[in-house]
């Protein structure tokens, strides 16, 4: 069945790990006719958890989308992980969803997911409400929870919802405020009306009180009815709330329990009543044709246009989610791919439930649904009819903060293991790979360490590659500190022509981390034709330097004498000449180890500070300034050796609670302390006992 545009909302779920999103979706697909029975995170059995990571771990590690059906209503749910690793599917979800529904646990108020969350919206002025869940659980306290929420956000909190306790302070009801109604939840989930219990009646009268002044708040005029005493129409305050929801004026608070029902259906039509529809949403960002920046407000009339915020790519093929920004979908439509410029033939069209795919013959304006087999197209592409290309702004993803090296257990399965990770590339943007020459190792970056736990077992289950994570090694540098003179001789006789070569080099710190190779012969006790042989020898043998092999930069290598040989010198001899003069040299001339320094921007909340510097200088940082946001958060730059820097991520995020977040980046070399240079020259040498 296709939909209107106005009766399409696109929501999505966000909050913190564990605080019941899966499951929230689960019982509104349940309540609907959506799934014919209850499925539970902890029984591997939910829509929206399919994959066999997140059954094994019971949690959600990509965003999956469930589409409801709802008074006349198509409801797309996107419900997102709540664990910082799996931020990216966050971030896929926030760019097409025209609301959210920040979950809350009547446990635990406002967590850390949810604060990260709230932030997002903000920046993303995206609408939304706040559902505290887990209401009827032991050790829940909804009232500490509200009033988490109302320190936090003031009087734009708007509750529409308040629970019904029994003596034993068990919560067995909710009241609907704006109707001024009681409910309970059934055997099954459905609800069923009771009285408003008269100890409540007082509480509904000024929860309703609060509403009609958030109501007057959203305009003149009702501020004007609502000072002559006037009520509100029932319209009028749908009306008046719809506006505060869309202006980021009013954040309404729903209540209730996703295993027995309780609140979901309350919710359903407060997300039908009151949160915005796709051509009411915020308008994205385009680039037209003429490479100019433009608004782009979503048309249902208009020439076709989508936007892939998600790839997934297993098994069963590869599917492309999209969102419809503008016109209907259709197979077989020729539609630009605005970032390489290609014309791609639209496959089959699906809706997603989870992993089950329903093919339809049309995607409506606004609609969220899924393209089949559109083998070049990547996210973030954004699809649209020729005479008209535009270019959506790329989704946002975090730069990579965490890296660790990856190796295939047995030797010989590293293509394997690279063609396992571009597949997996694919469906997550947040991380990426390189293979490092320098180190010899396969390096991964991404979010933290949870991510790469689960990217090992997808090679495992998916790609037959058994991988093991190691610390990445750091790329030192080795440089000399003092001028030395040396001799370096070759001479081999053999049967016929034997082998001479024979310098004098100078070797001394240079003013450029390049070579700088001079020659000062005089009288032609090497001939001009062997320079470039001697040169290039040295130019081979800087790659290892003498203390642990690394490379030697800041070096200047002047050929100031030598001989040779009319009959057996060659280049090959004058080249192992200079070699064996920078191995006889190079240690007399007091070589030294330089580490990789990198500047470091730690954004963190003011009460961390004295825990992040104490850190820091734990790990040799030097502190360079600190600067306030303006949002309560200290922004500390620090200069700190990249040895130290490798599980930073996770340490962060331990000492933060989440909450801090930081920028790194290589800047210069300079030279590392003695215990440090020891550390890394014993570490190479175990290195290099392993390879022998």
């Amino acid at each position: 069945m296709s939909y209107s545009t106005q009766n399409i909302r696109n929501v999505c779920l966000l909050g913190h790990g564990g605080n019941g999103k899966t499951s929230l979706a689960e019982s509104m697909l349940y309540l609907t006719g959506g799934t014919e029975r209850l499925g539970k995170p902890a029984d591997g059995n939910t829509t929206c958890d399919y994959d066999p990571e997140e059954t094994r771990r019971q949690i959600s590690i990509s965003t999956a989308v469930a589409p409801i059906e709802y008074n006349g209503c198509k409801i797309n749910v996107l419900d997102t992980p709540g664990y910082f690793d799996f931020v990216g599917e966050v971030i896929e979800a926030v760019q097409v969803a025209d609301a959210a529904i920040i979950v809350c646990s009547a446990k635990a108020g406002m967590s850390v997911g949810a604060e990260k969350a709230w932030k997002l919206c903000q920046q993303r002025k995206l609408p939304r409400l706040l559902y505290i869940s887990k209401t009827d659980e032991d050790n829940a306290d909804y009232n500490a929870a509200f009033d988490t929420l109302r320190e936090r956000f003031g009087k734009n909190i708007a509750p529409v919802v308040a629970p019904i306790w029994d003596a034993d302070k068990k919560v067995i009801g909710i009241i609907d405020v704006l109707h001024k109604r009681a409910f309970e939840a059934g055997p099954k989930g459905e609800r069923i009306e009771i009285d408003v219990p008269e100890d409540k009646q007082g509480v509904l009268d000024e929860l309703y009180d609060a509403l009609k002044e958030s109501v007057a708040e959203t305009s003149e005029e009702r501020m004007e009815k609502y000072f002559s005493g006037e009520d509100f129409t029932y319209a009028e305050m749908i009306q008046g709330l719809r506006q505060g929801v869309k202006d980021l004026s009013l954040f309404p608070v729903v209540c209730g329990s996703a295993l027995s029902g309780l609140g979901t259906r309350m919710l359903l039509d407060i997300i039908v009543e009151l949160l915005p529809n796709p051509l009411e949403g915020r308008p994205l960002i385009g680039e037209n044709e003429k490479g100019e920046l433009d608004e782009f407000i979503p048309f249902p009339g208009a020439l076709p246009a989508a936007l892939v915020f998600k790839t997934v790519s297993d098994q069963y093929g590869k599917y492309s989610y999209v969102k419809v920004i503008s016109g209907n979908l259709k197979p077989d439509m020729q539609l630009v791919d605005s970032r390489t410029g290609a014309t791609e033939k639209v496959g089959r069209l699906y809706v997603m439930k989870g992993k089950k795919a329903d093919e339809v013959k049309e995607l409506s304006c606004g609609d969220i649904g899924a393209i089949g087999k559109m083998d070049k197209v990547k996210t973030g592409d954004t699809l649209s009819d020729p005479r008209k290309v535009v270019r959506l702004e790329p989704i946002p993803f975090p730069e990579p903060c965490y890296s660790v090296a990856i190796a295939p257990k047995s030797k010989g399965q590293e293509d394997k293991i690279a063609g396992g990770m571009t597949r997996l590339n694919e469906e997550d943007l947040t991380f990426s790979w390189v293979n490092n020459a320098e180190t010899h190792q396969m390096v991964v970056s991404g979010t933290g360490d949870m991510q790469m736990d689960v990217l090992v077992s997808r090679l495992k289950s998916r790609f037959g590659v058994d991988a093991e994570l190691s610390e990445p090694r750091v790329a030192y540098r080795e440089k000399i500190r003092k001028k030395v003179e040396v001799q370096g001789r070759h001479k081999k006789q053999t049967g016929g022509h034997g082998q001479f070569g024979d310098v004098w080099m100078r070797f001394e710190p240079g003013d450029t981390e390049e070579l700088q190779f001079c020659e000062e012969v005089v009288g032609g006790a090497v001939p001009k034709n062997y320079f470039p042989a001697v040169e290039k020898g040295m130019r081979e043998a800087v790659l290892h330097g003498v203390l642990a092999g690394y490379p030697v930069v800041n070096l200047k290598a002047t050929l100031f004498d030598g001989s040779y040989h009319p009959v057996d010198s060659s280049e090959m001899a004058f080249k192992t000449a200079v070699q064996i003069a920078y191995k006889t040299g190079m240690p007399q001339a007091s070589p030294t180890l330089l580490e990789p320094i990198g500047a470091l921007k730690v954004t963190i909340p003011d009460n961390y500070m004295g825990d992040v510097i104490g850190d820091l200088n734990k790990r040799r940082g030097r502190v360079m300034g600190m600067n306030p946001d303006g949002e309560g958060n200290q922004i500390v730059e620090a200069e700190v050796p990249m040895a130290e820097m490798s599980r930073y991520a996770i340490d962060l995020r331990s000492m933060t609670q989440g909450r801090g977040s930081f920028t790194f980046r290589f800047v210069r070399y300079e030279e590392a302390p003695p215990a440090a240079q020891e550390k890394a020259i014993e570490a190479a040498k175990a290195i290099q006992d392993e390879t022998d």
